[in-house]
């Protein structure tokens, strides 16, 4: 069902001061930076091997990040694993008793996306992922 680890999500407050860190001081490379109206953040892409590292920046103070912002401060958000078939993930994950906080995907940065709770996840927040193509 996972094929690999797509992405970790880090919140921060500001991805042009994150990038100080990321970038500049450990040497990574800003792939680009896009907007998710839908989800209402900024998203900075730092490839790392065949995963990356996503820099979130809440766009508004009403969306789901800024409140995790808020309440946590910045740092470690969720993990994102790559799947072929989201659907079917989505209905054998419900199977086995995991909660979902998405029932159907939704439009993601990079392709379609559903999210996992974390109280089914040991207090992760888990992203899946299927890429395109």
């Amino acid at each position: 069902m996972i094929r690999k680890v797509n992405h970790f999500a880090i919140v921060v407050h500001n991805i042009e001061e994150a990038l100080q860190v990321y970038e500049r001081a450990l040497g990574l490379e800003l792939a680009e930076v896009k907007e998710v109206p839908e989800q209402e953040v900024r998203i900075a892409f730092l490839p790392v091997g065949e995963s990356e590292i996503e820099l979130v920046e809440p766009l508004t103070t009403k969306s789901g990040v800024a409140k995790f912002l808020e309440k946590r401060g910045e740092g470690f958000h969720h993990v994102c694993f790559e799947v072929d078939d989201i659907e079917a993930a989505l209905r054998d994950l419900a199977a086995r008793g995991i909660r979902l906080i998405d029932q159907q995907p939704r439009q993601g940065a990079h392709g379609r996306a559903a999210f996992l709770h974390p109280k089914s996840a040991h207090g992760v927040l888990i992203e899946l992922i299927e890429k395109p193509g």
